[in-house]
């Protein structure tokens, strides 16, 4: 069985598909990206600026279903400049701070609206 989650807090979708389907003890989040949830538009500002905005986007997905970040087992980055990849980090740890989940990283060419970065994750309700 499949759960649809729509969070009324979390800036729409910008395409044809949904912030997170739950499926037994699993959440799997989609892509975000660094959309300012009260207006729908990409925030401006350098990559430290634009990674807060989207792990602020995941808090939103993951606290709807009454999670917090150490219920992610799986995030996979997506970066348009890897050369970034330090700035970013110090972001990130601020979120994950201990049993970190497992993680990929990769560059892409180009993300949604211009972004710099987007980031999937994969939680556990356990």
């Amino acid at each position: 069985m499949k759960t649809i989650l729509r969070p009324a807090r979390a800036a729409a979708p910008v395409g044809p598909y949904n912030h997170a389907v739950r499926s037994g003890d699993l959440l799997f989040c989609s892509g975000q990206i660094p959309l300012d949830p009260a207006t729908g538009q990409l925030v401006n500002g350098d990559i430290r600026v634009q990674t807060e905005r989207v792990l602020e986007n995941i808090r939103i997905l993951l606290e709807d279903q009454g999670l917090h970040f150490g219920h992610v087992l799986k995030s996979t980055v997506f970066m348009t400049q890897l050369a970034d990849f330090a700035a970013m980090n110090e972001v990130y740890q601020r979120y994950f701070v201990s049993d970190y989940p497992a993680r990929s990283t990769v560059q892409v060419a180009a993300l949604p609206r211009g972004a710099q970065v987007e980031i999937e994750i994969v939680a556990s309700y356990v």
